[in-house]
């Protein structure tokens, strides 16, 4: 088999076979096929695509070229919730002790950022002592325990994704839908859950920017997890603005902290919901969606839900007196209002944009070193289809220093006020296997 043939043959449009797929995966996992020889066979992908097999089985193949975590001991059904990203995204701090709090065994490997704010780990490492170090058996022991447990990401896992990705980044190779599909369902595979709940985003904060992108997406990655049978499921869910209106570390733990309050964002709330009963369905602790909803809005209403929270966090090492006193947390030294310049209605936010004046704060890494200030962010007071004075605030932004012009014209640059009152839809479609 000589990989300049398997190049030709995609470029022309036709099918790899299994065997050659795997061949070329575990030739460049082990150094024996060069990165301008992955390079052209990427761009020979994103010009001729891959059909659902190649697709699955380029999936398996990564998951297979490293660790794959075993939750075998765990009891129940493991369910994990992937987010393809965008800004505000809080969902998997409100998400875990929630169904978590229902019956719903929530064992979570998660990762850090790089862009607009920290990833999940950043996020709860803004809580005062809160780790993410455990061995196995202590990761293990804590979910059956308590129904929850949040460790790093294996060092060894999807290496092959690993390798293809950083070569897409700097190859124009990025935005190929089975490309994406199969690094993200490698990851999640690989990870060791029996269902999998993704929430794959659309719009100006998204990477994908239109609906009918996104929606094949989600049905790529819906089938992939059927092929390799895993119970899968995709909400389709709006990015044209921020998620709930914190964006920032500190702030985006207060902020899950009022939704599992029953006192968060209407958006937010809605979509946690959503992604939640659709956990709680397939780790089989409600018979319908309805029923788990149920349970779901039920658990937040009794402070279930934040009580299983604040056991998180001390299991975690952190400190859980922040939930009844978020105060605790890490505190920017200066509020700054960003007063609308006009009167009318929020017609627009460019979401990425707003994520971007947040990362210029502090609250995010430009590159992977960087060291994140997890006091600094914005909080929308406005977001689109509310109506708004001159003068009025239209956001607050969190700072350490009173020198942020450039943030502010970015801030400026992001928001667009019209005479138009249109709220965008937060739920586009679900998509089952």
């Amino acid at each position: 088999m000589r990989m300049v043939d398997l190049i030709e043959k995609k470029r022309n449009g036709k099918t790899l076979t299994e065997q050659e797929i795997r061949w070329i995966i575990k030739g460049y996992t082990e150094n024996t096929i060069e990165d301008y020889q992955m390079s052209a066979l990427l761009m020979a992908i994103y010009f001729q695509g891959m059909n659902q097999v190649e697709a699955s089985t380029l999936t398996t193949a990564m998951v297979e070229s490293g660790d794959q975590v075993d939750l075998s001991e765990i009891n129940g059904v493991k369910v994990d919730k992937h987010s393809t990203g965008g800004v505000g995204d809080t969902t998997t701090i409100i998400l875990a002790p929630l169904v978590a709090s229902v019956g719903v065994p929530v064992a979570k490997m998660s990762g850090r950022g790089l862009g607009h704010t920290g990833g999940t780990l950043d996020k709860l490492e803004a809580i005062p002592g809160f780790h993410i170090e455990f061995t196995n058996e202590e990761f293990i022991n804590n979910v059956n325990e308590h129904k929850i447990a949040v460790i790093g990401q294996s060092g060894n896992l999807t290496p092959a994704d690993k390798k293809i990705y950083a070569l897409r980044d700097v190859t124009a190779t990025v935005n190929s839908i089975p490309l994406i599909a199969s690094s993200i369902m490698s990851k999640k595979i690989a990870a060791g859950s029996d269902a999998i709940v993704l929430d794959v985003k659309v719009g100006s904060g998204a990477f994908m920017k239109d609906n009918e992108q996104a929606t094949e997406l989600a049905k790529t990655m819906v089938d992939i997890g059927s092929q390799v049978n895993r119970q899968t499921m995709a909400v389709v869910s709006d990015m044209s603005q921020p998620l709930g209106r914190a964006i920032g570390n500190a702030l985006e733990i207060k902020e899950a902290i009022n939704v599992l309050r029953g006192e968060g964002p209407e958006d937010l709330t809605e979509l946690v919901l959503t992604l939640g009963s659709q956990m709680v369905v397939l780790g089989q602790q409600a018979n319908d969606l309805d029923e788990a909803r149920q349970m779901l809005e039920q658990a937040i209403q009794s402070g279930k839900a934040l009580d299983k929270l604040k056991e998180f966090i001390v299991i975690q090492g952190g400190d859980e007196s922040i939930v009844d006193n978020p105060d605790k947390l890490p505190q920017a030294k200066f509020e700054i209002q960003l007063p609308a310049k006009e009167s009318g209605f929020v017609s627009e936010m460019t979401a990425d944009q707003i994520g971007v004046a947040s990362m210029k704060l502090g609250a995010g890494r430009e590159t992977k070193d960087q060291e994140i200030n997890m006091a600094v962010g914005i909080i929308l007071n406005k977001k689109i289809g509310d109506a708004v004075k001159e003068g009025e605030s239209l956001l607050t932004i969190y700072s350490d220093t009173k020198d942020i012009e450039e943030t502010k014209e970015i801030l400026y640059n992001s928001i667009i006020i019209s005479d138009k009152s249109t709220k965008p839809t937060l739920i586009h479609s679900i998509i089952t296997g």
